[in-house]
């Protein structure tokens, strides 16, 4: 559980002075409610909210130096605890394990990082929009006709997953935590599917960079439209430029096929 900085508690003192709840705090500072509960009972009987004199070694780290880690790893979360020891400004004897343990204190903690393409607000507004717009929708009346289709890359060799983020617990798919690091390293293999509540296409090797071109006479010709005879089957692919070209849109709409176009499908 984090640990709050003296600034922090201040902050902390001056919200509980003005009636917010201990739980509101604790969740706003990433803490438990026992933490702020104790900065409570400490300040009624002490007046202030710095911390007891200890027994034990003294502290290695300032203030100065626990801010400092701090707030560099909140600018850049995938930077390591020896790059921040050897930032440090001045002379110290800090190891990498004391920048870890004053992370830790921050709420801060070294997780294997989410590998995928960071959601702007833009795609976070189009998937509730278009989420919002099927909430009614049904497998017997609508979904039974949705063919959902897409390319997958599957990896011949994984990635190591040796990078870490230091992050806070609710943090997995914050944008400054997701690693974009191109997940094809290696070499895998590209495949094009479909599915619907009835079954699945056939499993289509796409063995060079897809195009527009390539993806209507190899993929959308031979192997969509015969699953697409039922006049009221709906085709759903992402937004990939090749989905969206002028030449894709118009043969579909030479063939009457209806669409949906979200930036993302159960296959991605």
């Amino acid at each position: 559980m984090a640990r709050l900085s003296r600034e922090d508690r201040q902050i902390a003192l001056g919200r509980l002075q003005s009636g917010q709840s201990q739980s509101a705090i604790a969740r706003h500072f990433h803490v438990s409610q026992s933490t702020i509960s104790r900065l409570w009972v400490r300040f009624q009987a002490t007046g202030s909210v710095a911390d007891m004199p200890r027994a034990g070694r003294p502290r290695a780290t300032t203030a100065a130096h626990d801010r400092f880690i701090r707030l560099r790893h909140l600018r850049n979360r995938f930077l390591s605890a020896s790059s921040s020891v050897q930032a440090l400004p001045g002379p110290h004897r800090l190891s990498d394990q004391t920048v870890r343990n004053r992370l830790h204190e921050a709420g801060l903690r070294a997780r294997r990082p989410h590998r995928g393409a960071v959601l702007t607000r833009r795609h976070r507004q189009n998937r509730v929009q278009w989420g919002n717009q099927h909430l009614r929708w049904t497998v017997r009346n609508h979904w039974r006709h949705v063919w959902f289709s897409d390319e997958s890359y599957f990896l011949l060799q994984r990635h190591d997953g040796r990078r870490r983020v230091y992050r806070r617990v609710n943090e997995r798919y914050a944008p400054n935590c997701v690693d974009e690091a191109p997940v094809h390293g290696g070499g895998g293999v590209m495949v094009w599917g479909a599915i619907n509540t009835a079954g699945r296409s056939t499993l289509v090797h796409v063995q060079e960079r897809i195009t527009a071109q390539r993806y209507v006479e190899e993929i959308l010709r031979p192997h969509a439209l015969p699953l697409l005879a039922d006049q009221d089957a709906i085709f759903q692919q992402d937004n990939a430029r090749p989905h969206t070209a002028r030449l894709t849109t118009q043969f579909l709409t030479d063939h009457h096929v209806a669409r949906h176009e979200p930036d993302r499908t159960p296959l991605g």
